[in-house]
């Protein structure tokens, strides 16, 4: 069992100064998701199956990768990156400026999130949740006894690409590998525009445990392609 995660392609994230709730890729993250696709499309093993976000940038930048291997990207909607205030319409730099006056909150307030958007607590367990049903789905499933770092495999082989964004697939990598959550997953494991992050499972102590085989890598783009 693989996990191949994608971080969406670069965002517009305003046009014409308003900010963009669900925005779609820039002309250079359609280029990053074609050249992320001509990278990863022909993996041995092959790629099994492809999972995406439902929104647009995530879906846009799974497409050619969809094309490339012939395989239908499921959707799922669990999959979406922490939800935010809705700043709709709002000037870019107001909603700039409210993100940077955050960052110097306490460690509660970071878990609390953002006034009318998604809890860090919530989407902590949104995304482990979903994680976890993503594999119990596909044959794997946490070691019965607790042991925290181990996992039952029944359905081996499996190379899964997660086409998702910062926040998910590190609050995914941080279930994976057992890390201690904290609420600025993506400060903490940077991943930049079309980067990938690979996760094996391995046999180990009589089950299996998850290996970091790379992390936001990026050598399928030119230095003017890796955006953040």
């Amino acid at each position: 069992m693989e996990l191949i995660f994608i971080r969406h392609g670069q965002p517009a994230w305003s046009v014409d100064r308003i900010s963009q709730a669900d925005p779609s890729l820039t002309d250079i993250g359609h280029r990053q998701a074609e050249l992320m696709a001509k990278h990863i499309a022909n993996f041995d093993p092959p790629i099994t199956e492809i999972l995406v976000s439902p929104a647009i940038r995530a879906q846009q930048t799974a497409a050619p990768l969809a094309s490339m291997t012939q395989l239908t990207p499921t959707t799922v909607p669990e999959l979406i990156e922490i939800r935010m205030p809705d700043w709709s319409d709002q000037l870019e730099e107001d909603v700039l400026r409210i993100f940077a006056e955050a960052r110097n909150r306490p460690p509660e307030e970071w878990w609390n999130g953002l006034p009318g958007g998604e809890s860090f607590r919530e989407f902590h367990e949104r995304i482990c949740g979903t994680i976890e049903a993503i594999l119990a789905e596909r044959g794997m499933a946490p070691d019965t006894e607790g042991r925290a770092h181990l996992w039952h495999i029944s359905v081996p082989g499996q190379r899964l690409v997660i086409v998702g964004h910062g926040g998910t697939n590190s609050v995914a990598l941080t279930r994976l590998l057992s890390v201690d959550p904290t609420p600025w997953e993506w400060e903490r494991f940077f991943l930049g525009h079309c980067s990938i992050a690979r996760v094996r499972a391995i046999s180990l102590a009589g089950e299996h445990v998850f290996s970091l085989r790379s992390f936001n890598d990026r050598e399928h783009l030119p230095p003017d392609l890796r955006t953040r």
